[in-house]
């Protein structure tokens, strides 16, 4: 019998978690919450796609509607792809091509500029047009040689509490969006998110420590920053010797980070701090006594992005200087190739098909690296992602995309 793909219904939520479970090696089991985390997250027709052999879930594809905060701070709709797992049993028979591929031309036509992924191999996702856009760096930080100095001493300011799953449900949707307009990378967060981070979602597969919550307050009563982390409760020989793992910290302003992180790095009775996944440019280690006790654990590709619209795309984000650019796009899947005319300002761009001399050839994969700021255009041609045309093209596509800071995006979806 031939591997049937199609819309998971309700009825089969159950086995679509299963297999998706099975893909990613956790506990194959759903429990009724689980299910009905994964209904709520849900938004249109079609998201969840399910390859059935017979009644049997042997292959998962979840895709949604999200944004990613371009550089400049525009919301750049984006068609996100998750759960994405081929049951062992299965591989190697074309499940996620035909999946991808023409979910990928749906979203082309539904009007997404991109499609967003986090993705679990390397490997993978480069053929489907995508390409490593945002990094993340986790770090261990050794409290007892972090120490203090006259900077993390600042004097205090504004007030931090501890608060309880409902205040994060109140506070913690509208603090985000005000985050994510401040920096590129970050993505949309919807409410069955937050009830995961707030601890009112508890999935049967992870074993649970109940979060702690902390929210920042600035003196005018505005809410500037929201910290989320768990304790190992950890003693040895008689001692306390706890880590503190951060499932999430988020903040508007240096103030709001600056207190969150100093107030982690003083808990009685931890001895470090792991951090989770933050920009790679992250302040953290600066506001240390030693910078090298924060010791990074793992440095990885999180946020791949595919461009599916390249002229808006190219218009969505920010740019620093004034250049003129045309660029000759490949796109494997042919959803948005073309020469392109890039025209920025500071003020704004604009985006058009051309038929003049190229100056960058490069595939949209490389482009979706380049258009994030993540990663240069001289170094993109000495790896051999892209290749210059004219002699100063390089130099050109350098001054239009660079940014401040890294991208980031903290999520896992």
């Amino acid at each position: 019998m031939a591997v049937e793909i199609r819309e998971v219904g309700v009825a089969e939520l159950g086995e679509f978690r299963r297999a998706e479970a099975v893909g990613f090696h956790h506990e194959p089991s759903a429990t009724e919450a689980d299910i009905e985390h994964l209904a709520a997250l849900l938004t249109r027709p079609g998201e969840l796609l399910g390859a059935f052999d017979g009644g049997r879930c042997v292959a998962t594809y979840h895709s949604f509607p999200h944004e990613v905060t371009a550089p400049g701070g525009a919301f750049v709709p984006s068609n996100a792809v998750s759960r994405v797992t081929v049951t062992p049993t299965h591989r190697r028979r074309g499940l996620l091509t035909r999946m991808i591929t023409e979910d990928l031309r749906v979203a082309r036509e539904r009007g997404e500029i991109l499609a967003s992924l986090i993705a679990a191999e390397y490997p993978i996702y480069g053929r489907f047009g995508f390409g490593p856009a945002a990094w993340l760096a986790d770090y261990r930080v050794d409290l007892p040689r972090a120490g203090a100095t006259s900077r993390w001493s600042v004097p205090e300011e504004g007030t931090l509490a501890h608060v309880d799953p409902e205040r994060v449900m109140a506070e913690g949707p509208a603090l985000h969006d005000r985050m994510r307009a401040l920096r590129h990378g970050v993505v949309t967060r919807p409410l069955p998110w937050w009830r995961r981070l707030a601890g009112l979602y508890r999935p049967s597969d992870e074993r649970w420590t109940t979060p702690v919550h902390l929210l920042y307050t600035a003196d005018d009563g505005t809410v500037e920053g929201l910290a989320t982390y768990r304790s190992n409760g950890k003693w040895e020989g008689s001692r306390p010797a706890a880590t503190l793992t951060v499932q999430d910290l988020i903040a508007t302003t240096p103030a709001a980070e600056r207190a969150l992180w100093r107030h982690l790095c003083s808990i009685d009775w931890a001895v470090a701090v792991e951090t989770g996944g933050r920009a790679p440019d992250d302040t953290l280690p600066h506001w240390l006594g030693d910078p090298r006790a924060a010791v990074v654990r793992t440095y990885y590709d999180s946020l791949w992005l595919r461009p599916l619209d390249v002229p808006r795309l190219l218009e969505s984000r920010a740019y620093p200087a004034e250049a003129d650019l045309v660029l000759d796009v490949h796109d494997p899947q042919g959803l948005t190739p073309g020469r392109f005319l890039l025209q920025a300002t500071p003020d704004g761009a604009s985006c058009t098909p051309t038929t003049r001399t190229a100056d960058l050839t490069l595939d949209v994969g490389a482009l979706a690296t380049l258009w994030i700021g993540d990663d240069s255009a001289h170094r993109l041609s000495a790896t051999a992602r892209l290749t210059p045309h004219t002699p100063d093209a390089l130099t050109r596509a350098d001054l239009l995309f660079p940014t401040p800071r890294r991208p980031w995006c903290p999520d896992i979806f």
